[in-house]
């Protein structure tokens, strides 16, 4: 596997930055007014580009998202084409980021442990 380039790393962030944007102000689905981009990754060759994405609402809902931005797609590139200087423009390939939910379970049991640690610390003290 290949290092990306720092011209790599400055392309996502210009997409994830004008993405953002355009999802924010002038998207007119309703599906989509709760979406943010949480990375983008670029490939090698510039000609593809994975938006991650979360969204606000629950997670019976994100195939429908991610139809919208699929939907979308289309009219997010061609905004990408004329608000940069990219030779190319990527093909966009949304993606759910579900590390907020992850991070979600993880703190939820570190908060199981912590009060199981506490409960037994408890109940040694009325031992003794």
């Amino acid at each position: 596997m290949k290092m990306k380039t720092t011209y790599q790393y400055k392309v996502a962030d210009l997409i994830q930055r004008v993405l953002s944007t355009v999802l924010q102000r002038e998207t007119r689905d309703p599906r989509l007014s709760g979406v943010t981009i949480t990375d983008v990754e670029v490939s090698q060759d510039l000609r593809n580009a994975n938006i991650y994405f979360t969204h606000l609402g629950d997670e019976s809902e994100t195939e429908e998202v991610l139809r919208a931005l699929e939907r979308a797609a289309g009219f997010l590139r061609s905004e990408l084409a004329h608000r940069t200087r990219l030779r190319r423009v990527p093909e966009l390939h949304f993606k759910f980021d579900d590390s907020y939910i992850r991070g979600r379970h993880i703190d939820a049991l570190l908060e199981q442990i912590a009060r199981e640690r506490a409960e037994r610390e408890h109940q040694n003290a009325e031992e003794e």
